[in-house]
């Protein structure tokens, strides 16, 4: 089971390992932009809008328990400044939802039981001026386990990882090398375990495409260290692990980039770097499993690859 979302209101979802696909539009959300999805299972998933028109009530959350059939609006935003970029959820009814900072808070949002969505603002750390995330990829959050959680920013003078261990009831902010300033920072962030992970990002100012970078961290995202860059052009959107890939033991660990002038993948968790051929557009990457992973991308293109 695979589900995807794109503009105009879409989402589409297999349940054949993407030998057929089902497309529908949510109705009431025609004209917006869906930057994430989280699928439960071939029946249950959730949707995060943006808008197009800078009517802050665009930026909404939807729930379908019928296989895109039906859809129920959770959330709808009345915050004048609040973006929200993208959610994650630990379990199919614990998750979080990320925004941009306003006046120094992030108005981020926690649901503990798939139904109704709660203001955490108070539990996050103070933001920097301006600091925000980036609606690319819906991987600004990545949740792992029970408890943990991890989200990426930018747009300030630090680029940072926000993390918490005890399911958002408490935030430390820790600070990355990745470039941070209006228009760059980290995009997206991915965690394997507790305690390693990967973010990366760059600019998105095309006169400054060279500044695609990855970092990670080897203690739960307190300290993080650049890798070799990656050979692509532009901000990493988005990331992700495919666990357990190649050598037929389940042994290697390969990580896997998305991003508009390219894509790439590592073994080695960034030390040594492989482009894909040809593969460019592309804004998001996830696995179900080491044979069976999709990068999605710009004109409604879906890309199955595997390790």
């Amino acid at each position: 089971m695979v589900w995807a979302s794109g503009r105009a209101g879409t989402f589409v979802v297999t349940s054949d390992g993407g030998n057929t696909w089902k497309a529908g539009v949510v109705p009431g959300a025609e004209l917006l932009q869906f930057r994430d999805v989280e699928g439960v299972s071939a029946k249950v998933a959730y949707l995060q809008s943006i808008g197009v028109s800078g009517d802050p009530t665009d930026f909404r959350i939807y729930k379908t328990v019928d296989g895109g059939a039906n859809w129920t609006m959770q959330f709808q935003n009345q915050n004048p400044g609040a973006f929200y970029d993208c959610f994650a959820f630990w379990t199919p009814k614990r998750g979080i939802s990320h925004s941009d900072s306003v006046n120094g808070v992030f108005p981020d949002l926690r649901t503990t039981d798939g139904t109704t969505w709660q203001d955490i603002s108070n539990n996050m750390p103070p933001a920097l001026p301006g600091e925000a995330s980036f609606a690319a990829s819906g991987t600004c959050v990545a949740t792992q386990g029970g408890q943990n959680a991890w989200i990426a920013t930018g747009a300030s003078t630090m680029a940072r990882v926000l993390a918490t261990r005890d399911s958002g009831d408490t935030w430390n902010a820790y600070n990355t090398p990745l470039v941070s300033s209006p228009s760059a920072g980290a995009f997206t962030v991915a965690f394997r375990n507790p305690w390693n992970g990967i973010v990366g990002g760059g600019d998105l100012d095309p006169n400054d495409a060279n500044n695609a970078r990855t970092a990670t961290s080897s203690d739960g995202g307190v300290t993080w260290t650049l890798t070799n860059p990656p050979p692509v052009t532009g901000a990493i959107f988005g990331l992700a692990y495919s666990h357990g890939a190649g050598n037929g033991d389940g042994s290697r660990t390969v990580v896997v980039t998305a991003n508009a002038g390219g894509a790439a993948w590592t073994p080695d968790e960034g030390t040594t770097w492989f482009t894909l051929p040809g593969v460019t557009g592309y804004w998001a990457v996830a696995f179900a499993s080491p044979k069976a992973g999709w990068l999605v991308g710009t004109n409604g293109r879906i890309l199955k690859i595997s390790f």
